[in-house]
């Protein structure tokens, strides 16, 4: 089992906008609790968590990495997770296997995207969260706008228990609210301190800042208000209690400052880490039902049933690295598990601790601590392991919506299954990431979080499996479809020896409701199409819909009625007349005012103010139409209908317009009639790619 029992562990995902700081907050924890004897940084790739030659090389975090370090007795699991918005599945998934939010915050820049998508996911896992004000040292550092920003945007329980006594260039001393004390660290990245009084010029403050934090402790908990209503006052116990449990609650979130790079802040952080922030036994773990489906309630106790999550897959040369989480039991070496999600046994072989790349050996993974198993056959992120006696299992996370697709080809003939089979991996890896043949488009989509996201994937199929290939844009999914009415005739006939085909159809069409599909109705009376043909018909008009007449897209919202015919009792035969309904459904959809339906998808922006006019002038360029605007604490979102086509590559787009701080979603919302000169134009080019296909 293991070594530390699980009132001793804290599970830590440190998570925030690109560029607040975490891999250096990460490295100066390592640093501090002697994982490492010197402190590395990203500009230099020396840190222990951007360990990968693709992390090293752009200098930002791609994937989560795993961290352990021990801390006064406390073993803390640190899981440095991307803040790039493009591997935002990384961050979603840490937040799930963890237990509580550090999300760092640029103490120059304040709440920006990559925040308040970091605080959505530790809602949506009811995660106890605190903030690390970062990069004080920065020239423009202000740390009471960024507190103020952080309070209107996530509310009063927002509240400081730390803040700097000088911001700025030279940074170097930070007033510690709860415990009315100085720290003056020394700047060359030793995290040294000495430990003073408040300065008498910001006795005022910090009495009134604690003051207001006590207030909202107390407002936390009926017993603690009722003493502190009583007394106007309440003691260091009371304190820390109600402190822990108003942030176990979410009702109250800490504020804490810092400059990671020179690792000032960082051992009263972890000192805040191991006093303040919740356990798993603390903490309310993720739902579980057991095998049978029945919801139960999971404890970090090495005596329940066994029930682990896997949070992060890499796929390596001597096979899969999978991180997991173990929620309740005990995971040991050796030991024969099942996967509840796949329904599938897995034998596991050796259990490892993380630090970064480097891993050390341990008999068993214990109740809620975190590690890492090698070579498991069939599992991969989002699973749940358990046993087949007593089992149960976590629901698989939900992965952000991929934000732009791309087409793929092969440089090389004959590595389409090398393909396949790599971006399979790379999925199990990653599962933010999606691919996958098209048959309608007859393309290799991929889809992704960004441009970059997908460029990583592309380059771990070529690193990892040996495929390169070309990148192109995808086709778009058109429909057809008419809005007038029309008839059809056609017949069949050859005749070259031997027993000849004879069919002939004649049929109407008409338009039917958006997203009423197709339909076919048999009119046929006298026997002029014999019963046992009709079927036949029907499947010449089935097949065509498939290629349309216009532009050789799936045609839809169209009734077809065959109401007359003829057959010759010996030439006669289901080809025939196979042909026959074709041909006749082709001359008359061509004669009932066809028309090109484009998919429209709904796109909801987020964004700081400054840039709204520039946003929505490319929007509109792209032909979208505003349908409103929404404000939202310090952003607007902008929410807009906007052709698919129009879409491409659209978060570098935006990125590059907000410069890194606009974030998006998208969904498919409706088809609707694509303008006629556009529709010119994809007629045009469909003429050209079928010509050079037959060429």
């Amino acid at each position: 089992m293991s070594s530390h029992s699980p009132d001793k562990i804290r599970n830590i995902a440190i998570v925030g906008h690109s560029g607040t700081g975490k891999t250096s907050v990460t490295e100066s924890i390592a640093f501090s609790a002697g994982v490492t004897n010197r402190l590395g940084t990203v500009d230099d790739g020396t840190t222990i968590s951007d360990f990968t030659d693709a992390e090293k090389e752009r200098k930002i975090s791609i994937a989560a990495s795993l961290v352990h370090c021990n801390w006064k007795g406390t073993k803390v699991n640190v899981v440095d997770a991307p803040g790039y918005a493009d591997f935002i599945g990384d961050a979603k998934a840490a937040l799930w296997a963890a237990d509580n939010a550090v999300i760092t915050v640029h103490a120059q820049s304040g709440v920006e995207v990559g925040t308040d998508k970091a605080w959505g996911f530790s809602e949506e896992f009811g995660r106890p969260v605190m903030f690390l004000a970062n990069h004080l040292d920065k020239e423009q550092a202000d740390f009471d706008s960024t507190l103020a920003a952080l309070q209107e945007h996530f509310g009063n329980g927002v509240a400081p228990l730390q803040i700097p006594v000088n911001p700025g260039a030279g940074f170097n001393a930070i007033v510690d609210i709860l415990h009315r004390k100085l720290h003056i660290y020394a700047t060359d990245g030793s995290g040294k301190s000495e430990t003073g009084e408040v300065p008498g010029d910001m006795a005022e403050q910090v009495a009134s800042i604690r003051e207001q934090l006590v207030e909202a402790i107390a407002e936390g908990d009926d017993e603690l208000l009722e003493k502190y209503l009583e007394n106007g006052e309440l003691s260091e116990d009371d304190i820390a209690r109600g402190l822990k449990s108003g942030i176990s609650s979410r009702s109250v979130f800490p504020v804490l400052c810092s400059d990671a790079s020179r690792n000032i802040g960082i051992d009263i952080l972890l000192d805040f880490l191991d006093a303040e922030m919740p356990s798993p036994k603390d903490v309310e773990l993720l739902k579980g039902t057991s095998l049978g489906g029945d919801e139960i309630s999971l404890m970090a106790d090495p005596a329940g049933p066994l029930v682990s999550i896997v949070f992060k897959t890499i796929s390596e040369s001597a096979g899969d690295l999978t991180f997991v989480r173990v929620l309740s039991g005990d995971l040991k070496a050796g030991q024969d598990t099942l996967n509840a999600t796949l329904k599938s046994t897995e034998r596991v072989g050796q259990t490892y601790y993380l630090c970064g790349q480097n891993r050390s050996d341990t008999d068993s993974i214990g109740p809620g601590d975190m590690g890492a198993l090698m070579k498991l056959k069939d599992t991969h992120t989002g699973n749940s392991l358990t046993t087949k006696v007593n089992g149960a299992q976590v629901i698989p996370i939900a992965f952000p919506e991929p934000l732009i697709r791309i087409a793929v080809e092969p440089k090389a003939r004959g590595d389409e299954d090398k393909i396949g089979t790599g971006l399979q991996k790379i999925h199990e890896e990653d599962p933010s990431f999606l691919s996958g043949y098209n048959p309608e488009l007859k393309q290799i989509i991929v889809e992704g979080q960004g441009e970059l996201h997908l460029t990583v994937v592309l380059g771990k199929l070529k690193q990892k499996f040996g495929v390169d290939v070309n990148t192109i844009e995808p086709r778009i999914p058109y429909r057809e479809t008419i809005i007038g009415r029309a008839e059809g005739h056609h017949r069949h006939k050859k005749q070259s020896g031997g027993r000849g085909q004879f069919g002939e159809v004649y049929l109407r069409i008409e338009p039917k409701g958006r997203g009423d599909g197709y339909e076919f109705e048999d009119a046929v009376v006298g026997g002029n199409i014999p019963r046992n043909f009709i079927p036949a018909v029907e499947k010449g008009i089935v097949e065509t819909l498939e290629v349309g007449p216009v532009a050789g897209y799936q045609v839809v919202d169209t009734k077809v009625t065959v109401y007359d015919g003829s057959y010759h009792p010996v030439d006669s035969s289901e080809m025939a007349f196979k042909m026959a309904g074709s041909n006749a459904f082709q001359k008359a959809f061509l004669d009932a005012k066809p028309i090109l339906l484009e998919p429209i998808y709904q796109v909801n922006v987020k964004l700081p103010e400054q840039y709204m006019g520039e946003v929505m002038g490319d929007l509109n360029s792209r032909r979208g139409r505003i349908q409103g605007m929404d404000p939202e604490a310090n952003f607007q979102v902008v929410r807009a209908e906007v052709p698919l086509a129009e879409l491409y590559k659209y978060s570098t787009t935006l990125r590059s317009i907000t410069q890194g701080t606009g974030d998006y979603t998208m969904s498919m919302s409706h088809f609707e009639q694509v303008p006629q000169d556009e529709m010119g134009k994809i007629v045009a080019e469909s003429k050209q790619g079928a010509e050079a296909v037959e060429a």
